[in-house]
């Protein structure tokens, strides 16, 4: 009786409360995985109401935090769904081939596609830098992440029409490794902001590094990395700056890769350790002699697809 009487009353979510946690579910899924935690969403909420509204907000935020690509129509090319390159909600620009693909979120499928207005191009002066840059890009992504994709936008001084005006472009690398079918999924994402600075004659340049990764068989391990860098180089013509430019990402993101590899080489000596009691519940001694057996390198390595 007593027990009865101090059991809290269950009380109903509220249509909003439902509609939040659903999409913090869908927002904070892996990459590559939306579409699995949707799928489970939708059965436990049996409230179609309730999903499509959380998904409509949730599918627009979560495709461009992720940065995905999707395939244009007709085999036009491909486009970065990012806040970089948004025109509106559903309207995402591909400066390289200068069209505006029309993007439904949820399918996420790049429904048609159309010639983007010369408003929302930048002009021959920046062109001029962007395009040479784009192409070093490109060079240095195929090279070095098996299925990257790039992408240079202006996204300051696009009017701008000669020497004598600050502009801004924003570089975006990224690569996904999806293989659920062996319980593993991976993610890099990398943006560069390259500030171009007539009056100093200097290039700022300013990095952000995501680096993902899901193994989910008979377990739970996420892997969520990040690192910020800067750096500068010498305001030049625009074939020089786009090699110092790729220069310095390549550097950079070498070197964190790098970097990674030796964390990952101490997981079995140090990580796994700190982790675990030394004497278990079982009373059984840990293997500490054949901890190399737990290690994550080769598999990070294979999974992700980074690095040479």
């Amino acid at each position: 009786m007593a027990d009865e009487e101090d059991e809290l009353p269950e009380t109903e979510l509220s249509y909003d409360q439902k509609k939040e946690i659903a999409k913090w579910f869908l927002l904070n899924a892996p990459a590559g995985e939306i579409n699995y935690v949707a799928k489970d969403l939708k059965a436990v909420l049996s409230d179609e109401e309730v999903y499509n509204e959380a998904a409509m907000e949730a599918f627009p935020v979560y495709n461009k935090s992720h940065m995905i690509c999707l395939e244009m129509p007709n085999r036009a090319g491909d486009v970065i769904v990012s806040s970089y390159s948004e025109i509106t909600e559903n309207e995402y620009l591909d400066p390289r081939t200068a069209q505006v693909a029309i993007v439904d979120h949820v399918q996420q499928i790049c429904t048609k596609v159309r010639p983007a207005d010369d408003e929302e191009l930048a002009s021959s002066y920046i062109e001029e830098f962007r395009c040479a840059l784009d192409a070093e890009i490109q060079r240095y992504v195929s090279e070095s992440y098996p299925k990257g994709v790039s992408a240079v936008n202006c996204v300051k001084g696009k009017d701008v029409d000669g020497p004598g005006m600050d502009f801004e472009f924003v570089v975006i690398i990224t690569a996904r490794k999806l293989s659920p079918q062996n319980f593993c999924n991976g993610s890099w994402r990398s943006v560069w902001n390259i500030d171009f600075q007539d009056e100093s004659q200097m290039l700022d340049i300013k990095g952000k590094l995501q680096v993902g990764a899901h193994y989910f068989e008979e377990g739970n391990v996420e892997l969520d990395a990040k690192k910020e860098f800067q750096d500068s180089t010498i305001f030049q013509s625009a074939d020089d700056c786009a090699i110092a430019i790729a220069n310095i990402i390549r550097h950079h993101e070498t070197e964190y890769l790098a970097a990674l590899e030796v964390a990952y080489s101490k997981l079995p000596d140090n990580t796994f350790k700190d982790l675990r009691r030394k004497l278990p519940v079982t009373r059984t001694l840990f293997p500490w002699q054949n901890t190399l057996q737990f290690s994550l390198t080769r598999e990070v390595e294979k999974e992700l697809g980074l690095g040479k």
